[in-house]
């Protein structure tokens, strides 16, 4: 059977839910072995182990403590609690500054979902220029249309502009409609890597997927399993999916020093994710509050009071 065959008869066995693992697995080496990253610092772990462990991490704190604990590398964000969106300008030039492994910025204007106009583009090309200016390694970005496709017409003007960094692109691949279509555009743009749970909640929910799609990448494109994986399941990932790159927050819960706390007042909002449906700003919203502070500001003092 051809090259083309085998992958149709691979997608067959996918959706009539049949194992695809043990089958991804049989076209690796049998002599292959991985081993992931340990927590012990050590000088180099791309080459002192057969895996790279990527922090995701969102201050210049927890990129250090990636360092230290052995990661091969990070991908620098921020407000992780809506999936990650571009760092400041600061906070990438000072994690430069402070650790030595690779970094791969994150580029992402909003949350929400992942169709992007003209200006939301060029946002995400000014991140870009600059994270090349501080001296990143790498970009990860993603682009959608309406349809669940890989939107190939932004996301080519994103790859060009990041090169010569290498070029990943992020969950978003998780929402599309056809994960192995989707790889394919992706390669075909050239890009690099490709963050993935195989398209489900966690990798460990959606390890026949991840074990397709990195045989169907072989050669072509890293994926980089993503979502939900802790020490407790790594190596399972690792071994039933064959990849060699995990993504992992590595993250706990810290209480804040401050004694001082003033009770019954957040500024933070509660929030559930929703990758369809986000925030806006709108001008009407705000025309009715500009009106009203207008009107605020020319009412006597007592009637303010009352109101």
């Amino acid at each position: 059977m051809g090259g083309r065959g085998m992958e149709r008869a691979g997608r067959a066995k996918l959706r009539r839910g049949q194992s695809f693992a043990t089958h991804a697995l049989r076209s690796r080496s049998t002599q292959e072995t991985l081993r992931v990253v340990s927590v012990t610092p050590i000088s180099n772990p791309t080459i002192a182990t057969g895996v790279i462990v990527e922090a995701c991490v969102d201050s210049v704190e927890s990129a250090r403590a990636a360092e230290a604990g052995g990661a091969g590398r990070i991908e620098l964000s921020a407000n992780l609690y809506e999936g990650g969106t571009s760092p400041s300008p600061g906070l990438m030039a000072l994690t430069r500054e402070r650790v030595k492994i690779p970094i791969h910025v994150l580029v992402r204007p909003r949350g929400g979902d992942f169709m992007y106009d003209e200006d939301e583009v060029r946002v995400m090309l000014g991140d870009i220029a600059f994270a090349k200016a501080v001296g990143v390694d790498g970009i990860v970005l993603g682009a959608l249309f309406a349809d669940g496709s890989v939107d190939d017409r932004s996301t080519r003007v994103l790859v060009e502009a990041a090169r010569p960094l290498s070029v990943a692109f992020h969950r978003a691949f998780d929402l599309v409609r056809d994960p192995f279509e989707a790889l394919d555009t992706l390669v075909a743009l050239g890009v690099d890597r490709v963050l993935t749970s195989g398209g489900a909640a966690t990798a460990l929910e959606g390890l026949e997927t991840l074990a397709a799609l990195a045989w169907r990448s072989e050669g072509r494109s890293t994926i980089t399993a993503a979502g939900g994986i802790t020490e407790h399941n790594v190596g399972r990932i690792i071994a039933e999916a064959g990849v060699h790159e995990v993504h992992v927050r590595a993250s706990k819960r810290r209480d804040s020093e401050m004694r001082f706390r003033r009770e019954g007042v957040t500024l933070g909002k509660s929030y559930v994710p929703d990758e369809y449906a986000r925030v806006v700003t709108t001008a009407d919203l705000v025309k009715m509050v500009v009106s009203a502070s207008v009107e605020g500001a020319h009412q006597p003092a007592s009637e303010s009071a009352a109101d």
